[in-house]
């Protein structure tokens, strides 16, 4: 697998304000590091092509906790436009530098149970199999963490307003692969949740 996986790129998301928690929810503690520094640690041990992680708000303040030399960091400036807008915009510049990838593997910077099993997981059967997209399943509903092969990079640049990867993810429903994911699915929107969840895990 170590071969394979220079292959991948990984897109981390992690640009958006936070409005329900009333603070930048990337910041937030979680175990030795935060939320955004959890999921950089789980992405970096699947040895990806690079690392590129999309801010927004608080760009500034989040950038200078996180060790630059070991990520790519963008900031999109209209990032008040969704989810699906700051996931065209990193796609963008990642074709834009980088060539001859299979796929890119898009994860969320609120999502502390991706772990590098799962990451490891998604990129295996993405490999083994011949269908274009490994998403994570939701019930009757897949969604991020999702990995799409080079063949949907054109589209996922079209994408815009806060739908994020939705609209794809509901087109080529034949071309996905589910994988049930358990905790992976949890994040973290408001105070609340993230009381509840300090106090179980």
């Amino acid at each position: 697998m170590a071969d394979i996986k220079k292959n991948i790129a990984v897109l981390i998301l992690a640009a958006g304000s936070s409005s329900r928690m009333g603070r930048p929810k990337q910041l937030l503690p979680w175990k030795d590091t935060t939320l955004l520094g959890t999921i950089l640690k789980k992405s970096k041990l699947s040895c990806p092509t690079e690392i590129v992680v999309v801010l927004g708000a608080y760009a500034e303040r989040i950038k200078s906790e996180i060790e630059k030399d070991e990520y790519i960091l963008l900031v999109n400036k209209n990032w008040e436009s969704g989810l699906g807008g700051s996931l065209a915009f990193g796609i963008t510049h990642i074709l834009e530098n980088r060539k001859g990838l299979d796929g890119v593997l898009v994860l969320l910077g609120d999502q502390p149970f991706v772990d590098e099993d799962f990451i490891e997981t998604m990129i295996k059967t993405f490999y083994e199999n011949e269908k274009g997209i490994v998403a994570t399943s939701y019930g009757k509903k897949v969604g991020v963490p999702a990995l799409f092969s080079r063949d949907y990079f054109n589209e996922l640049i079209g994408l815009d307003g806060d739908s994020g990867a939705k609209f794809l993810l509901q087109e080529y429903e034949d071309d996905i692969i589910p994988l049930t994911a358990g905790t992976v699915t949890l994040d973290i929107d408001t105070p609340q949740d993230y009381e509840q969840l300090k106090s179980r895990y």
